[in-house]
């Protein structure tokens, strides 16, 4: 088999990519493969793609939902820096974990119904906010928080003050 060179000089080309996500959330599960299902019962996620690691954990997966791609896998020890890989539950309790993803989903109410039932731990119900925007917040078995809203930023720009300046 050859390798073929793809031109990415071309107007198709840029126009896909100006359509596309270009920012992938990495995540790393201790039980990588039980997370899998769970993202895809609880939240709605498709399996793109799964690579095996070896004794039963995951070396890379790739999840779609929506327009939107999350990556993941099972934790690899030390990472660049010295940091620690392996979830909220490394760093802290998943109460004190910081970080979160928000997912723009049309049918929220329909989405939180979903995940109430596959069993997320909500920890913000349905709200309406004053930006207009109704969402929900949920953890993952391992601590993930995860929001879920109808606010899409790329539809509200912010305008930029002299204090941000």
């Amino acid at each position: 088999m050859t390798q073929e060179t793809v031109s990415h000089d071309t107007p198709a080309h840029d126009a896909a990519a100006r359509r596309a996500p270009s920012i992938f959330p990495c995540l790393r599960y201790q039980d990588a493969p039980a997370a899998i299902e769970w993202l895809c019962t609880a939240f709605g996620f498709e399996k793109q793609a799964v690579h095996p690691g070896p004794d039963g954990t995951v070396a890379h997966a790739e999840l779609r939902l929506g327009n939107g791609m999350i990556m993941l896998g099972s934790p690899k020890g030390e990472t660049a820096g010295g940091a620690r890989s392996g979830g909220p539950n490394v760093v802290g309790g998943p109460d004190d974990w910081e970080q979160s993803i928000y997912i723009v989903l049309p049918e929220v109410d329909a989405h939180h119904s979903r995940a109430r039932a596959a069993g997320a731990r909500i920890v913000r119900e349905l709200t309406d906010t004053d930006y207009g925007s109704r969402d929900y917040s949920a953890r993952d078995p391992e601590g993930y928080l995860w929001n879920f809203g109808t606010y899409q930023p790329f539809e509200h720009p912010a305008q930029a003050t002299a204090e941000d300046a």
